[in-house]
């Protein structure tokens, strides 16, 4: 596992606990040039580019068939599309089987953003955004501007990276964000964990037809009918599985043949 900021150290005993498997940690390239939260880097591709990139240098540098990373993606919640959210997936190659799996968990994130002007406005946004628990990353002016100080875990160096910015801007601004790097971030070490566990299900997950791991729900089958009108809503009705190397599939419901939707969720009867 190619990994510089200590994710070794969550899925490794996950592994090593449900599947016997020793996680060896690899170092040798700086995964902060396949992209970083302190946008100096943009991602080249997607998360999963980026993830399938990490495990690939990592079983090259090391010589072994079976290469572990880790990437997350902050993107606006898919309720209301305005909290903070965290999409964390592990991937998991296999070069001799020719197999990648992939879990994935998700939830609100812990990123707080604020622009400043003085140190106990300072202060009152570090108690908010769970300081020192949870690191920062200050930057003068506004959240464009290309210098930035990060690994801020302690009063003291914040309060010194405060007044330096604060002296180097044009507006007597500080702008405050928090740390997404996992070292630094608490909450997204637990949505790396839940990845690493759905990752782990999968994996103990045979294929009912060729018995390859990986076997698994990729999607929602939608078609719950209206109680009232009995028209399809968009409400699932089972979930879709399909095995990663055979292709096989199967509907697994998810409700009782009787079960229908409330007329509150029907586009006919609440359009």
């Amino acid at each position: 596992m190619l990994t510089q900021h200590g994710k070794e150290l969550i899925l490794g005993p996950l592994l090593l606990a449900e599947l016997g498997c020793s996680v060896t940690h690899v170092t040798g390239f700086d995964t902060d040039q396949l992209g970083t939260f302190t946008r100096d880097q943009a991602r080249p591709g997607s998360q999963l580019d980026a993830a399938r990139r990490k495990a690939e240098i990592g079983m090259d540098l090391s010589g072994l068939p079976l290469g572990l990373a880790s990437e997350g993606a902050f993107v606006p919640d898919p309720h209301v599309g305005i909290l903070p959210w965290d999409v964390e997936i592990v991937i998991w190659i296999d070069r001799e089987r020719g197999l990648e799996i992939v879990g994935m968990a998700q939830g609100e994130a812990h990123d707080h953003q604020q622009v400043l002007e003085d140190w106990p406005s300072v202060q009152q946004f570090a108690a908010q955004a769970d300081f020192p628990n949870h690191g920062l990353v200050l930057r003068p002016n506004g959240p464009d501007d290309p210098q930035f100080v990060k690994d801020l875990h302690d009063w003291a160096a914040l309060e010194a990276a405060f007044h330096r910015l604060h002296r180097l801007s044009a507006q007597g601004q500080v702008f405050a964000e928090s740390d997404l790097r996992a070292h630094r971030n608490p909450t997204r070490q637990n949505l790396i964990r839940q990845a690493g566990l759905d990752l782990i299900a999968r994996l103990k997950s045979p294929c009912p037809s060729c018995a390859t791991p990986g076997y698994a729900a990729v999607s929602a089958v939608p078609g719950l009918q209206c109680r009232a009108c009995g028209t399809p809503t968009r409400l699932p009705v089972a979930t879709l599985w399909r095995c990663v190397r055979c292709g096989h599939e199967e509907r697994k419901p998810l409700v009782s043949p009787s079960q229908r939707a409330d007329p509150s969720r029907c586009e006919c009867c609440n359009p």
